[in-house]
């Protein structure tokens, strides 16, 4: 049924709430699988969650009725959206704001954000599973359309990197990466984001492994304020440093020169070891023959000696000796 605030026009979409003085549109809990036939053309913030739409298909955003839309907020959070085509927000040209959070989007085509010249903010929070992981790089550098984009939230999808190479395709501010399952961000991003000062990151709940790999990472996160959360990021391994701050970390611990040279030292150590080994061998084969000598000697003298030992046992225990004696 449909319900309208502060508005005498029945335009309103069925079972939908709006609000034509601020221009909004909102229909949720519905069992609806296709987005909305006719969108009031003075609409510019839809809010559709919770509802079942599966696929955003081309061009699906086009008004039957023949007008542009003026959308400049579109939340689509909730829905069990699988699937977004190429140029799906191809119409939307001055949407400044899409969330397309928790839904289980397994494609993402490479022009799916085609078209949104104006966006600022993108949320994909808990929405990616491991198909559109992999594709969602492509989908943000697909196009040159999301120059404008100023704040990137990707929580909670299982991340293992950061999916920007780079930077300079977007004036980002803000780009939420917690809740994934980043070890390390590599240098090449490392060094990106020290060129891009303005950029502030979220990164914690990530499993990081504190090795030497995380030198690069270890000391721009010493040395910057862009990682805005820096005191709740968390060693998870290896084991001996689990649950200790990144930030707490001493230099030695993160340092690739100090390791290698340890595994050299051992390396070394082995290699000495076994020259050693080789040179006892050789003396033992060189000297084969006298030691074989050596060993008959004592054992030809251990015989004797044991032939000593046995006579006078054999004297001592005869008793018509023992009588001539007393």
């Amino acid at each position: 049924m449909c319900s309208e605030t502060h508005s005498t026009h029945n335009d309103c979409p069925f079972s939908c709430v709006c609000a034509r003085d601020n221009g909004t549109i909102t229909c949720s809990d519905g069992w609806d699988t296709e987005l909305l036939g006719d969108i009031p053309a003075w609409t510019t913030t839809l809010i559709l969650t919770r509802n079942n739409i599966s696929t955003l298909h081309t061009g699906a955003f086009s008004s039957n009725n023949g007008t542009s839309l003026q959308l400049t907020t579109l939340s689509l959070s909730h829905n069990g959206i699988v699937a977004i085509e190429a140029d799906a927000f191809i119409t939307l040209s001055r949407l400044r704001l899409l969330d397309l959070s928790h839904n289980r989007l397994t494609y993402i085509s490479d022009r799916a954000f085609h078209g949104l010249y104006e966006l600022s903010s993108l949320y994909l929070n808990d929405s990616l599973l491991s198909p559109a992981v992999e594709q969602l790089p492509n989908a943000l550098h697909g196009t040159d359309t999301l120059r404008n984009l100023h704040r990137l939230e990707l929580s909670g999808n299982r991340l293992k990197a950061i999916p920007i190479s780079r930077l300079d395709r977007f004036k980002l501010h803000t780009l939420v990466l917690t809740n994934n399952s980043i070890e390390n961000i590599g240098k090449e991003n490392v060094s990106s984001l020290y060129q891009h000062t303005s950029v502030r990151v979220y990164l914690s709940l990530n499993p990081f492994r504190c090795n030497c790999e995380l030198e690069s990472f270890y000391f721009w996160l010493k040395n910057s304020t862009q990682c805005s959360d820096a005191a709740r990021l968390m060693c998870a391994e290896p084991e001996a440093k689990k649950g200790i701050p990144v930030e707490r970390l001493r230099a030695e611990d993160v340092n690739c020169l100090n390791e290698n040279l340890e595994a050299v030292s051992y390396v070394f150590l082995g290699v000495v070891l076994a020259l050693i080994g080789i040179v006892f061998l050789m003396v033992l084969y060189l000297n084969r023959r006298g030691i074989k000598r050596w060993l008959n000697n004592i054992r030809e003298a251990c015989r004797d000696q044991m032939e000593v030992y046995h006579y006078r046992y054999e004297q001592d225990s005869d008793p018509r000796l023992a009588n001539v004696a007393v």
